[in-house]
């Protein structure tokens, strides 16, 4: 009996994630990454209730790997210090079942390549173009042989090329006003508790404790898509070294990384949802399928999501060879993932210009308003998000 193969392009979480519930799942994957080793550098991922559960789906414990300490708390403040709302994570545990955990992303790429084969894994192996016309996906590649698959699933990321050649009158992406600054840094001294995100006008800076001790900073700010980049360390500290403690002990870390080490991007998001998640034998999942502001920790969430939910419609990879289950399980991922993933990103966007706020009065008025809902409502409005991952019924059942 002939198992299923599929090509999954690019290795990042949403790729691999993919790729380990596929081989759970009977098939034969290959993985192709552009890039010509794995990445032993970049900032952290926050783990939502509803990722961490998507993993246990498919059977991965990724705190074997990354560790799992937690924060005591988590919430919103101002760059003052003072706390606009502000949760328990005993609280989160008591409501999802787990509470969120942050880890270093390259741990976490460690962890999924760890539970497939390693011949899977085929790094420096940029895919090209997928040629469907014949029914079965074959793909092109720079350094070797046509690949052919019964499955493609395009995780090639936010300027997924796979995106542009076969929805050619998609909008594309949008800038959505706002540069990102991301670094990892070691800090037990200050002993730091909490996960926070503090809003100012036009600017935000979150601090999250990662499961390996370190900390995940990230800020953002109002600036021009494409302005010139200078030394980010001084521009953070230009910009925040004002602000609350321990932010400025934090800042004083950072000032001692490398500058390669502080990542900074310019933040997109997908101008409109794609019309569908899959072409022919080919699915998109992750940034590649929804590209999404961070504003809500779920873009790497909503990628584990999709992939969990892609391998469980599929046909097992050893079964009887159906022509029709690949179409009709693909069409049964479009139908699942379509909503919820737009919501997500909508809602995601929606959050960003809260925070972004930037004339006195308004960001006042929108502090006034977080300060005023109750923590327990603020949980509450979370559920969708983190109580939101469901395995849909297959096909035909």
């Amino acid at each position: 009996m002939r198992r299923r193969r599929a090509v999954v392009v690019g290795a990042g979480i949403g790729g691999l994630t993919a790729a380990v519930a596929l081989h759970r799942r009977g098939w034969q994957v290959t993985v192709c990454e552009r890039a010509s080793d794995p990445p032993i550098t970049g900032a952290g991922i926050g783990l939502a209730p509803n990722a961490l559960r998507a993993l246990r789906a498919i059977d991965v414990d990724v705190t074997r790997t990354t560790g799992s300490a937690v924060p005591l708390m988590m919430g919103v403040r101002r760059s003052d210090g003072r706390w606009l709302t502000r949760t328990s994570t005993a609280d989160l545990a008591a409501r999802y079942g787990t509470p969120p955990i942050a880890v270093p992303r390259p741990a976490l790429t460690v962890a999924l390549a760890a539970a497939l084969p390693a011949e899977a894994l085929r790094y420096g192996t940029a895919v090209t173009a997928v040629d469907d016309a014949g029914g079965r996906p074959v793909l092109r590649t720079e350094t070797g042989p046509d690949l052919p698959a019964d499955l493609v699933v395009a995780a090639d990321g936010i300027h997924s090329p796979l995106r542009r050649a076969h929805f050619p009158a998609h909008p594309g992406l949008r800038y959505l006003g706002e540069t990102a600054w991301r670094a990892l840094v070691e800090a037990p001294d200050l002993r730091v508790q909490a996960m926070s995100e503090t809003w100012g006008r036009g600017e935000r800076f979150g601090v999250t404790p990662l499961s390996d001790g370190r900390f995940y900073l990230y800020a953002t700010a109002a600036v021009p898509a494409g302005a010139p980049a200078g030394d980010p360390r001084a521009e953070l500290r230009r910009r925040f070294g004002s602000w609350h403690d321990p932010i400025p002990a934090l800042l004083e870390r950072v000032g001692r990384l490398a500058v390669a080490d502080v990542l900074r991007h310019d933040l997109y998001e997908l101008a409109a949802p794609l019309p569908r998640l899959h072409h022919g034998r080919i699915a998109w999942l992750g940034d590649a399928a929804h590209a999404m502001a961070p504003n809500l920790g779920q873009g790497g969430c909503q990628a584990v999501e999709d992939a969990v939910v892609l391998a469980h419609l599929l046909p097992a990879g050893d079964g009887d060879d159906d022509a029709d289950a690949v179409p009709a399980a693909l069409a049964a991922y479009t139908a699942a993932r379509r909503d919820r993933t737009d919501a997500v990103r909508v809602r995601a966007r929606r959050v960003g210009r809260l925070g972004a706020l930037r004339h006195p009065l308004a960001a006042a008025a929108r502090d006034l308003a977080v300060r005023a809902t109750p923590d327990r409502l603020a949980v509450r409005g979370m559920d969708d998000l983190f109580d939101g991952f469901r395995l849909p019924a297959r096909p035909g059942t």
